[in-house]
């Protein structure tokens, strides 16, 4: 191994490899271990660098899953952008190494893994909290999460409708035409989200712009932006009112500004619900917080590896 070149694997090829259906079910088995706090995984809240000079921060995402020997890094860099910023929010590199020398086996670009394993671990929320018979989706934002949010989401349910809702409507009308089937662009937030069954906020927002009035009773919300502990994307009310699911409960205790700010009470990990030690309440408002974990990226990189390596 110390011999080897390390494999360079970029956007296109993780596309293709990274399969939706097998993803999902790698992530659903990963978070349940993670929220039975075993020996098996290591994976500390992620490490900032805050570069206030130029209005960003560096994030370190290690995790090492001992039971499959995959030690794994992600690097990523967040920006909040100026509206019009030709810039993406954020960049990202990951590692894939061998545990047994250290050695790296990969570098992969980060944004197709952050977008798509983001997306999946939304989706399997969804799966266990939506209401029933969903209808509507309603996606705020219209970058590379909103764009991965739609290809999972309608790859996994069926909805009679989807709306989109942009800061920039030109964008918001670039996402509509690119997408694999028909999208309502919607002027204003409260549009999109009156009468959605599922709500994805996925924006660089610092302050809150869902409101909880607008919110149908029992729709679920999926919030993947705001990572910070002074951002948010949910105001008080949808905070305090709806059932809150994280990904991690010291990683929102940490980083989530929507969670620290509105003082809501974490309800459960999405991984204890897998588990089926705490109930998903899917007859309720339900919030499900996604920050990200290094263990996800992990499990990601080494699907794409793997299959890449079978390729050669």
């Amino acid at each position: 191994m110390s011999g080897t070149r390390a494999a360079l694997i970029g956007r296109a090829e993780i596309a293709q490899l990274l399969d939706v259906a097998e993803l999902i079910s790698r992530l659903e088995a990963v978070m349940g271990e993670f929220s039975q706090r075993g020996a098996g995984l290591v994976q500390p809240v992620r490490s900032v660098v805050p570069l206030q000079k130029h209005g960003g921060f560096l994030g370190l995402m290690p995790a090492y899953l001992a039971h499959e020997d995959i030690l794994c890094t992600k690097m990523v860099a967040f920006y909040q952008r100026e509206q019009g910023s030709s810039l993406p929010t954020t960049q990202a590199t990951v590692l894939l190494f061998d545990p047994v020398s250290g050695v790296v086996s990969a570098v992969m670009d980060g944004e197709v893994i952050t977008a798509r394993r983001t997306a999946a671990v939304s989706a399997i929320s969804a799966k266990l909290l939506m209401p029933r018979h969903a209808e509507i989706l309603c996606l705020l934002g219209s970058g590379h999460q909103a764009v991965s949010h739609y290809e999972v989401f309608t790859q996994a349910f069926t909805f009679k409708e989807v709306r989109v809702w942009s800061r920039s409507k030109e964008r918001a009308e670039e996402f509509a035409r690119a997408a694999g089937g028909p999208v309502t662009v919607c002027p204003s937030v409260k549009e999109a989200v009156e009468g959605a069954d599922v709500i994805v906020t996925a924006t660089n927002a610092s302050e809150p712009l869902l409101f909880g009035k607008w919110v149908k009773s029992g729709a679920h919300v999926a919030a993947v932006g705001a990572c910070r502990p002074d951002w948010r994307e949910l105001d008080d009310d949808l905070m305090r009112d709806a059932v809150v699911y994280v990904d991690s409960r010291e990683g929102a205790a940490a980083e989530s500004g929507d969670v620290i700010l509105s003082g809501a009470e974490v309800f459960a990990e999405l991984g204890e619900m897998i588990n089926g030690s705490m109930p998903a309440q899917r007859d309720k408002t339900t919030v499900f917080k996604s920050l990200g974990m290094g263990i996800q990226d992990a499990v990601s990189a080494k699907l794409v590896y793997d299959k890449w390596k079978s390729q050669q």
